[in-house]
Protein backbone atom coordinates (compact mmCIF):
# COMPACT_ATOMS: atom_id res chain seq x y z
CA UNK A 1 0.00 0.00 0.00
CA UNK A 2 1.13 3.40 -0.73
CA UNK A 3 1.52 6.05 1.21
CA UNK A 4 -1.13 8.70 1.37
CA UNK A 5 -0.75 9.84 5.16
CA UNK A 6 1.56 12.19 6.50
CA UNK A 7 1.79 13.34 10.12
CA UNK A 8 3.53 16.28 10.80
CA UNK A 9 4.58 17.81 14.09
CA UNK A 10 4.79 21.50 14.37
CA UNK A 11 6.16 24.03 16.74
CA UNK A 12 3.46 26.77 18.40
CA UNK A 13 4.85 29.29 15.79
CA UNK A 14 2.28 27.66 13.34
CA UNK A 15 2.26 26.31 9.52
CA UNK A 16 4.81 29.33 8.47
CA UNK A 17 7.69 27.66 10.52
CA UNK A 18 7.43 24.48 8.65
CA UNK A 19 10.71 23.64 6.39
CA UNK A 20 9.22 24.29 2.68
CA UNK A 21 8.81 20.66 1.41
CA UNK A 22 6.59 20.21 4.63
CA UNK A 23 4.58 23.67 3.84
CA UNK A 24 4.04 22.31 -0.11
CA UNK A 25 2.63 19.03 1.69
CA UNK A 26 0.35 21.31 3.72
CA UNK A 27 -0.92 23.36 0.74
CA UNK A 28 -1.36 20.45 -1.85
CA UNK A 29 -3.17 17.70 0.38
CA UNK A 30 -6.59 17.37 -0.08
CA UNK A 31 -7.57 17.07 3.35
CA UNK A 32 -5.98 18.70 6.50
CA UNK A 33 -6.91 17.11 9.86
CA UNK A 34 -5.58 18.50 13.16
CA UNK A 35 -7.16 20.85 15.61
CA UNK A 36 -9.10 24.03 15.46
CA UNK A 37 -6.34 25.89 17.03
CA UNK A 38 -4.25 24.28 14.32
CA UNK A 39 -6.11 24.12 10.98
CA UNK A 40 -8.07 27.27 11.42
CA UNK A 41 -8.23 29.23 8.02
CA UNK A 42 -6.73 26.53 6.17
CA UNK A 43 -8.85 25.73 2.81
CA UNK A 44 -8.28 21.66 3.07
CA UNK A 45 -8.79 21.52 7.24
CA UNK A 46 -11.13 19.82 8.61
CA UNK A 47 -11.20 19.88 12.98
CA UNK A 48 -10.92 16.64 14.87
CA UNK A 49 -13.69 14.42 15.87
CA UNK A 50 -14.60 15.10 19.72
CA UNK A 51 -13.55 11.42 21.00
CA UNK A 52 -10.78 9.49 19.55
CA UNK A 53 -12.87 6.73 18.11
CA UNK A 54 -14.44 8.84 15.52
CA UNK A 55 -11.03 10.45 15.36
CA UNK A 56 -9.86 7.26 14.25
CA UNK A 57 -12.86 6.29 11.64
CA UNK A 58 -12.51 9.85 10.66
CA UNK A 59 -8.56 9.22 9.31
CA UNK A 60 -9.96 5.74 7.80
CA UNK A 61 -12.69 7.47 6.13
CA UNK A 62 -10.18 9.43 4.25
CA UNK A 63 -7.85 6.65 3.60
CA UNK A 64 -7.84 7.34 -0.34
CA UNK A 65 -7.04 10.59 -0.09
CA UNK A 66 -3.36 12.65 0.03
CA UNK A 67 -4.12 13.57 3.85
CA UNK A 68 -2.40 15.13 6.42
CA UNK A 69 -2.54 15.59 10.13
CA UNK A 70 -0.97 18.47 11.92
CA UNK A 71 0.06 17.56 15.55
CA UNK A 72 2.54 19.08 18.38
CA UNK A 73 5.89 18.25 18.98
CA UNK A 74 6.68 14.65 18.41
CA UNK A 75 3.67 12.60 17.14
CA UNK A 76 5.27 9.62 18.00
CA UNK A 77 5.70 10.18 21.62
CA UNK A 78 2.33 10.33 23.25
CA UNK A 79 0.72 11.77 20.50
CA UNK A 80 -1.33 10.51 17.16
CA UNK A 81 1.18 9.30 15.38
CA UNK A 82 1.62 6.58 18.40
CA UNK A 83 -2.79 5.89 18.09
CA UNK A 84 -1.97 5.33 14.36
CA UNK A 85 0.40 3.19 14.46
CA UNK A 86 -1.51 0.30 16.22
CA UNK A 87 -4.54 0.89 13.18
CA UNK A 88 -2.44 1.61 10.05
CA UNK A 89 0.19 -0.40 8.47
CA UNK A 90 3.58 1.26 8.62
CA UNK A 91 3.80 1.31 4.67
CA UNK A 92 0.55 3.94 4.69
CA UNK A 93 2.29 6.98 6.32
CA UNK A 94 5.05 8.84 6.91
CA UNK A 95 5.83 10.91 10.32
CA UNK A 96 7.49 14.30 10.36
CA UNK A 97 8.19 15.09 13.71
CA UNK A 98 9.23 18.28 15.42
CA UNK A 99 10.79 19.05 18.87
CA UNK A 100 8.37 17.54 21.44
CA UNK A 101 6.71 19.07 24.65
CA UNK A 102 9.11 17.36 26.99
CA UNK A 103 12.56 18.01 25.08
CA UNK A 104 11.42 22.24 25.44
CA UNK A 105 10.25 21.47 28.74
CA UNK A 106 13.46 20.05 29.55
CA UNK A 107 15.76 23.10 28.14
CA UNK A 108 13.79 24.91 29.85
CA UNK A 109 13.90 23.27 33.29
CA UNK A 110 17.79 22.40 32.86
CA UNK A 111 17.11 18.81 33.44
CA UNK A 112 18.69 16.35 31.17
CA UNK A 113 15.89 14.51 29.52
CA UNK A 114 17.23 11.04 30.24
CA UNK A 115 17.16 11.50 33.53
CA UNK A 116 13.51 12.34 34.35
CA UNK A 117 10.50 10.59 33.65
CA UNK A 118 8.12 11.28 31.10
CA UNK A 119 3.99 10.64 30.78
CA UNK A 120 0.97 11.57 29.62
CA UNK A 121 -2.05 12.37 31.63
CA UNK A 122 -4.02 14.12 28.96
CA UNK A 123 -7.36 12.92 28.94
CA UNK A 124 -6.34 10.24 31.92
CA UNK A 125 -6.29 10.09 35.58
CA UNK A 126 -3.64 12.21 37.33
CA UNK A 127 -3.49 9.27 39.73
CA UNK A 128 -1.18 7.05 37.23
CA UNK A 129 1.26 9.37 38.89
CA UNK A 130 1.21 7.51 41.76
CA UNK A 131 3.76 5.06 41.19
CA UNK A 132 6.31 7.91 40.06
CA UNK A 133 6.31 9.92 43.35
CA UNK A 134 9.42 9.06 44.65
CA UNK A 135 11.75 10.89 46.78
CA UNK A 136 14.12 12.81 43.89
CA UNK A 137 11.96 11.47 40.84
CA UNK A 138 11.50 15.08 38.13
CA UNK A 139 8.50 14.17 35.92
CA UNK A 140 7.49 15.73 32.87
CA UNK A 141 3.58 15.38 32.15
CA UNK A 142 1.43 15.95 29.75
CA UNK A 143 -1.96 17.87 30.99
CA UNK A 144 -5.48 17.86 29.77
CA UNK A 145 -6.51 21.60 31.38
CA UNK A 146 -6.07 24.19 34.40
CA UNK A 147 -7.22 21.66 36.97
CA UNK A 148 -4.99 19.23 36.55
CA UNK A 149 -2.16 21.30 38.59
CA UNK A 150 -4.36 21.88 41.51
CA UNK A 151 -5.05 17.95 41.42
CA UNK A 152 -1.77 17.07 41.16
CA UNK A 153 -0.70 18.95 44.21
CA UNK A 154 -3.14 17.82 46.06
CA UNK A 155 -2.04 14.44 45.64
CA UNK A 156 1.55 15.52 46.41
CA UNK A 157 0.25 16.58 49.51
CA UNK A 158 -1.82 13.63 50.79
CA UNK A 159 0.84 11.62 49.98
CA UNK A 160 3.36 14.05 52.21
CA UNK A 161 5.53 15.27 49.06
CA UNK A 162 3.95 19.06 50.27
CA UNK A 163 7.75 20.58 49.34
CA UNK A 164 7.36 19.01 46.10
CA UNK A 165 8.06 21.75 43.29
CA UNK A 166 5.64 22.21 40.47
CA UNK A 167 6.61 24.26 37.37
CA UNK A 168 3.93 24.94 34.89
CA UNK A 169 5.40 25.38 31.67
CA UNK A 170 2.38 26.95 29.30
CA UNK A 171 2.71 27.67 24.97
CA UNK A 172 5.84 26.35 24.72
CA UNK A 173 7.99 27.99 21.91
CA UNK A 174 4.86 30.56 21.09
CA UNK A 175 5.12 34.17 21.82
CA UNK A 176 3.10 33.62 24.74
CA UNK A 177 4.88 31.28 26.82
CA UNK A 178 5.27 31.46 30.60
CA UNK A 179 6.89 29.73 32.73
CA UNK A 180 5.33 29.58 36.44
CA UNK A 181 6.86 27.62 40.13
CA UNK A 182 5.00 27.18 43.29
CA UNK A 183 5.76 24.35 45.78
CA UNK A 184 2.55 21.56 46.36
CA UNK A 185 1.66 23.06 49.89
CA UNK A 186 -0.92 25.74 48.95
CA UNK A 187 -0.81 25.48 45.48
CA UNK A 188 -2.58 28.53 43.75
CA UNK A 189 -1.04 29.60 40.27
CA UNK A 190 -3.53 30.99 37.62
CA UNK A 191 -2.49 29.00 34.62
CA UNK A 192 -4.42 28.23 31.56
CA UNK A 193 -5.65 24.20 29.79
CA UNK A 194 -2.24 24.15 27.69
CA UNK A 195 0.76 23.09 29.48
CA UNK A 196 3.52 20.33 30.49
CA UNK A 197 3.90 20.18 34.16
CA UNK A 198 7.39 19.57 35.47
CA UNK A 199 7.54 17.60 39.22
CA UNK A 200 10.16 17.72 41.36
CA UNK A 201 9.77 15.11 43.83
CA UNK A 202 10.64 16.33 47.89
CA UNK A 203 9.42 13.64 50.11
CA UNK A 204 8.68 15.27 53.55
CA UNK A 205 9.83 13.55 56.55
CA UNK A 206 8.44 10.38 57.15
CA UNK A 207 6.69 10.16 53.64
CA UNK A 208 5.59 6.43 52.69
CA UNK A 209 8.05 5.38 50.24
CA UNK A 210 5.88 3.30 47.75
CA UNK A 211 8.34 2.22 44.85
CA UNK A 212 7.12 0.52 41.72
CA UNK A 213 9.18 -2.67 43.27
CA UNK A 214 6.59 -5.50 44.66
CA UNK A 215 5.80 -6.22 47.94
CA UNK A 216 4.00 -2.99 49.40
CA UNK A 217 3.57 -2.38 53.45
CA UNK A 218 0.41 -4.23 54.17
CA UNK A 219 -1.35 -0.96 55.69
CA UNK A 220 -1.13 0.69 53.17
CA UNK A 221 -3.81 -1.66 51.46
CA UNK A 222 -7.66 -0.84 52.10
CA UNK A 223 -8.90 -4.85 53.42
CA UNK A 224 -10.76 -7.03 55.71
CA UNK A 225 -8.27 -9.12 56.34
CA UNK A 226 -8.31 -10.93 52.91
CA UNK A 227 -4.79 -10.03 51.84
CA UNK A 228 -2.08 -11.59 50.82
CA UNK A 229 1.00 -10.66 53.31
CA UNK A 230 3.62 -8.71 51.77
CA UNK A 231 6.77 -11.03 51.98
CA UNK A 232 4.44 -13.68 50.22
CA UNK A 233 2.95 -11.20 47.62
CA UNK A 234 6.67 -10.13 47.03
CA UNK A 235 7.51 -13.66 45.89
CA UNK A 236 4.09 -14.33 44.10
CA UNK A 237 4.65 -11.53 41.88
CA UNK A 238 8.60 -12.32 41.38
CA UNK A 239 6.97 -15.60 40.11
CA UNK A 240 4.32 -14.20 38.02
CA UNK A 241 6.93 -12.22 36.67
CA UNK A 242 4.85 -9.01 35.49
CA UNK A 243 6.14 -7.58 32.09
CA UNK A 244 5.27 -4.56 29.51
CA UNK A 245 1.80 -5.34 28.07
CA UNK A 246 0.89 -8.18 29.84
CA UNK A 247 -2.31 -9.12 31.17
CA UNK A 248 -2.74 -10.91 34.89
CA UNK A 249 -6.36 -12.37 36.26
CA UNK A 250 -6.46 -12.60 40.06
CA UNK A 251 -8.96 -14.92 40.16
CA UNK A 252 -10.49 -14.55 43.84
CA UNK A 253 -8.84 -10.68 44.70
CA UNK A 254 -9.80 -10.20 48.00
CA UNK A 255 -8.67 -6.52 48.25
CA UNK A 256 -6.99 -6.89 44.85
CA UNK A 257 -3.53 -6.11 46.28
CA UNK A 258 -1.66 -8.80 43.72
CA UNK A 259 -3.45 -7.19 41.11
CA UNK A 260 -2.53 -3.83 41.89
CA UNK A 261 1.18 -4.56 42.16
CA UNK A 262 1.42 -6.23 39.10
CA UNK A 263 0.11 -3.22 37.33
CA UNK A 264 2.49 -0.84 38.94
CA UNK A 265 5.51 -3.11 38.12
CA UNK A 266 5.79 -3.19 34.51
CA UNK A 267 4.88 -0.20 31.80
CA UNK A 268 1.17 -0.94 30.13
CA UNK A 269 0.67 -4.44 32.48
CA UNK A 270 -2.71 -4.75 32.77
CA UNK A 271 -5.07 -6.87 35.29
CA UNK A 272 -8.68 -8.32 35.91
CA UNK A 273 -9.56 -8.79 39.34
CA UNK A 274 -12.13 -11.62 39.85
CA UNK A 275 -14.27 -10.90 43.28
CA UNK A 276 -17.75 -12.46 44.31
CA UNK A 277 -17.71 -9.51 47.61
CA UNK A 278 -18.76 -6.67 46.80
CA UNK A 279 -17.11 -4.63 49.97
CA UNK A 280 -14.11 -5.53 48.60
CA UNK A 281 -14.53 -4.79 44.93
CA UNK A 282 -15.17 -1.57 46.50
CA UNK A 283 -11.71 -2.03 48.40
CA UNK A 284 -10.13 -2.87 45.35
CA UNK A 285 -11.09 0.44 43.64
CA UNK A 286 -9.96 2.23 46.37
CA UNK A 287 -6.28 1.10 46.19
CA UNK A 288 -6.17 1.10 42.40
CA UNK A 289 -7.33 4.73 42.79
CA UNK A 290 -4.47 5.13 45.57
CA UNK A 291 -1.46 3.32 44.38
CA UNK A 292 -1.82 4.93 40.65
CA UNK A 293 -3.33 2.13 38.50
CA UNK A 294 -6.90 3.28 37.96
CA UNK A 295 -7.37 1.02 34.67
CA UNK A 296 -7.47 -2.30 36.36
CA UNK A 297 -10.79 -3.85 35.80
CA UNK A 298 -12.76 -5.86 38.32
CA UNK A 299 -15.09 -8.74 37.65
CA UNK A 300 -17.94 -9.24 40.18
CA UNK A 301 -19.22 -13.66 40.63
CA UNK A 302 -18.49 -16.38 40.71
CA UNK A 303 -15.52 -18.08 39.02
CA UNK A 304 -15.52 -19.86 36.80
CA UNK A 305 -18.98 -18.63 35.63
CA UNK A 306 -17.74 -15.20 34.98
CA UNK A 307 -14.66 -15.99 32.50
CA UNK A 308 -16.14 -16.07 28.91
CA UNK A 309 -15.33 -13.64 26.44
CA UNK A 310 -12.82 -12.60 28.60
CA UNK A 311 -9.53 -11.74 27.13
CA UNK A 312 -6.77 -14.34 27.58
CA UNK A 313 -4.58 -14.20 30.48
CA UNK A 314 -0.86 -14.25 30.05
CA UNK A 315 -0.61 -15.03 33.95
CA UNK A 316 -2.73 -15.97 36.45
CA UNK A 317 -2.81 -15.64 40.08
CA UNK A 318 -5.18 -18.22 42.72
CA UNK A 319 -6.03 -16.83 45.80
CA UNK A 320 -8.81 -18.47 46.73
CA UNK A 321 -10.70 -21.61 47.17
CA UNK A 322 -7.39 -23.18 45.83
CA UNK A 323 -8.84 -26.51 46.52
CA UNK A 324 -11.61 -26.33 43.88
CA UNK A 325 -10.98 -28.53 41.11
CA UNK A 326 -13.20 -27.64 38.89
CA UNK A 327 -11.85 -23.89 39.20
CA UNK A 328 -8.26 -24.83 38.96
CA UNK A 329 -9.40 -26.41 35.29
CA UNK A 330 -11.28 -23.19 33.94
CA UNK A 331 -7.93 -21.48 35.17
CA UNK A 332 -5.54 -23.75 33.67
CA UNK A 333 -7.50 -23.77 29.83
CA UNK A 334 -7.97 -20.04 30.11
CA UNK A 335 -4.73 -19.24 30.29
CA UNK A 336 -2.78 -18.89 27.54
CA UNK A 337 0.07 -21.55 26.37
CA UNK A 338 3.37 -20.61 27.70
CA UNK A 339 1.60 -18.56 30.75
CA UNK A 340 2.29 -18.76 34.14
CA UNK A 341 0.49 -19.67 36.61
CA UNK A 342 0.60 -19.02 40.99
CA UNK A 343 -1.43 -20.80 43.60
CA UNK A 344 -0.93 -20.12 47.41
CA UNK A 345 -2.78 -22.55 50.18
CA UNK A 346 -3.06 -22.28 53.64
CA UNK A 347 -4.92 -25.23 54.44
CA UNK A 348 -4.29 -28.75 54.24
CA UNK A 349 -6.62 -29.39 51.53
CA UNK A 350 -5.37 -26.52 49.48
CA UNK A 351 -1.95 -28.31 50.27
CA UNK A 352 -2.76 -31.53 48.93
CA UNK A 353 -4.52 -30.19 45.66
CA UNK A 354 -1.41 -28.17 44.52
CA UNK A 355 0.83 -31.45 45.87
CA UNK A 356 -0.77 -33.47 43.18
CA UNK A 357 -0.79 -30.75 40.48
CA UNK A 358 2.53 -30.81 40.86
CA UNK A 359 3.20 -33.97 40.05
CA UNK A 360 1.19 -33.73 37.15
CA UNK A 361 1.82 -30.92 35.56
CA UNK A 362 5.16 -29.72 37.12
CA UNK A 363 6.71 -26.55 38.13
CA UNK A 364 7.98 -25.59 41.66
CA UNK A 365 6.91 -25.52 45.15
CA UNK A 366 8.22 -23.87 47.76
CA UNK A 367 6.94 -23.40 51.31
CA UNK A 368 6.99 -19.96 52.95
CA UNK A 369 7.26 -19.43 56.42
CA UNK A 370 7.21 -15.68 57.94
CA UNK A 371 7.74 -14.84 61.24
CA UNK A 372 7.14 -11.27 62.83
CA UNK A 373 8.04 -9.47 65.68
CA UNK A 374 5.56 -9.28 68.83
CA UNK A 375 5.85 -9.59 72.76
CA UNK A 376 4.88 -12.29 75.45
CA UNK A 377 4.63 -9.53 78.10
CA UNK A 378 7.36 -7.37 78.65
CA UNK A 379 9.82 -10.16 76.73
CA UNK A 380 9.88 -9.92 72.77
CA UNK A 381 9.03 -12.53 70.55
CA UNK A 382 9.14 -13.72 66.80
CA UNK A 383 5.50 -14.69 66.44
CA UNK A 384 5.44 -17.27 62.90
CA UNK A 385 2.42 -16.24 60.60
CA UNK A 386 0.78 -19.23 58.85
CA UNK A 387 2.77 -21.07 56.70
CA UNK A 388 2.26 -20.76 52.82
CA UNK A 389 2.45 -23.78 50.50
CA UNK A 390 3.40 -21.63 46.94
CA UNK A 391 2.78 -23.63 43.71
CA UNK A 392 4.64 -22.29 40.11
CA UNK A 393 4.11 -23.53 37.02
CA UNK A 394 4.52 -22.82 33.34
CA UNK A 395 1.83 -23.90 30.69
CA UNK A 396 3.11 -25.89 27.68
CA UNK A 397 3.63 -24.36 24.60
CA UNK A 398 1.66 -27.00 23.36
CA UNK A 399 -0.58 -30.16 25.45
CA UNK A 400 1.79 -32.45 27.02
Amino acid sequence: MSVWLDIIGMSEMGIEALPPALRQRVTSAGIVLGPERLVRGLRNGVVWKPTLEAMLEQVKHYRDTATVILATGDPMWFGIGATLSQHLDISEYRVHPGASAFQLAALKMGWPLQNAVTISIHGRPPELLHPLILPGNRILALTTDATTAPHVARMLEARGYSQSRLTVLENLGATTEKVSMAPAAGFALSIGDFYVLAIDCVADAGAALLPPVPGLPDDIFATDGQLTKREVRATSLAKLAPYPGALLWDVGAGCGSIAVEWMRAARDAKAIAFEREGERLQMIAVNADKLGVPGIRMINGDAPGNFAGLPIPDALFLGGSVADEALFEACWIALRAGGRLVANAVTIEGEQALFARQARLGGELARIEVSVIDSVGTQRVMRPRMAVLQWGVLKPDSPA
